[in-house]
């Protein structure tokens, strides 16, 4: 079989691999269909690493992902052959404390789809998974939907995580395509964000297709008059979608007394500041995302009921023999990509 690995910094290489083998009579053996490039991927591509998790070249990054079940365990239930399946990347012990409480997304034990150290991931045509990775979807959800399910469901976890009410503003610094994902999880609840920050023009414009009532461009002089404004007009709720120490900042001022920060973006840096003085005064709360939990088939069921469109997302197609320049252009904002996908 064919995969696509990463064998130095910004470096792909299709290679032939064997092709895995069911060992266990609870094993499914999945024929990849369609991956999406994620930010991390993109950290992994770029600089090797995402804060202490460092990869061992070469390695098989990509975790969004969807597929067709090729073979099955003999001990595997409600499962069948030639079902099209969305797939869940975190593997979780289900024998740890954060399991056994119902936290399987911090498992202290766990295993992450194409993560260094962890698990090869799925830019390769056959993966073994366990059962509760494989969430079956219908007719009614495309690839490209069930793929997004992954990066949607982290969206949908943030929105639940924040509590966000109806008549509560909310604002979203940067827009990418998780910033996108938190976007259309408040849409489908009926909540349009008040603010997007973006420092991408050509993302700003599908924030604004999408709907967002006010977006502005970080790197325009003007940005930081309008966050003095919203200083004094107030946010409830900030997503944090782009892992930048100044994003953060933005949100601290922005924040309404009684406010929440909600950290969905991935710094690359270990450590990060934060203006402690302002924080303290405004009381200002701040929750942290850990991907999410327990909300793939929910998002999935949004999708099939139209509740959530993903077309403005899905930018880009590719073949795996083209991952190199798939990644090339992601980490470069080319084209005017959103969300490339790659075609096993």
């Amino acid at each position: 079989m064919k995969a696509a690995e990463l064998t130095g910094l910004k470096q792909f290489d299709i290679s032939d691999k064997s092709k895995p083998t069911i060992t266990r009579d609870t094993d499914i053996l999945v024929k990849i269909n369609r991956v999406g490039v994620c930010g991390s991927d993109i950290h992994y591509f770029s600089e090797g690493k995402i804060g202490d998790q460092i990869i061992d070249f070469p390695f098989i990054v990509g975790h969004e992902a969807m597929g067709t079940i090729e073979q099955i365990g003999s001990k595997v239930k409600g499962m069948k052959v030639g079902q099209r399946i969305a797939i869940e990347p975190s593997v979780s012990c289900m024998e740890c404390d954060q399991c056994k409480s119902g936290r399987y997304h911090t498992c202290r034990n766990n295993l992450f789809l194409g993560c260094p150290g962890q698990l090869e991931g799925a830019l390769q045509d056959y993966i073994i998974l366990n059962p509760s990775n494989c969430i079956p979807v219908s007719e009614h959800v495309s690839d490209d939907e069930a793929v997004l399910a992954e990066p949607l469901s982290i969206g949908l976890y943030s929105v639940k995580r924040s509590g966000i009410q109806k008549g509560q503003t909310a604002a979203i610094l940067g827009f990418g395509p998780i910033g996108h994902s938190v976007f259309l999880c408040l849409k489908a609840q009926g909540i349009i964000p008040k603010l997007v920050t973006e420092k991408l023009n050509y993302r700003k414009k599908i924030a604004e297709k999408e709907g967002a009532v006010l977006t502005t461009n970080t790197n325009d002089p003007s940005y930081q008059d309008l966050i003095k404004q919203y200083e004094k007009e107030g946010i409830d709720i900030a997503y944090e979608c782009c892992g930048e120490q100044e994003a953060i900042e933005d949100a601290i001022r922005i924040l309404n007394p009684g406010g929440k920060l909600v950290i969905v973006g991935i710094p690359e840096a270990l450590k990060i500041s934060i203006p402690i003085h302002t924080l303290r005064r405004k009381e200002i709360d701040i929750i942290n995302i850990r991907r999410q939990l327990n909300c793939v088939e929910e998002v999935i069921e949004l999708m099939e009921n139209k509740k959530i469109d993903v077309s403005n997302m899905v930018t880009h197609q590719f073949k795996l023999n083209e991952t190199q320049k798939a990644f090339d252009m992601v980490a470069n904002y080319q084209n005017g990509v959103m969300k490339a996908m790659i075609n096993i």
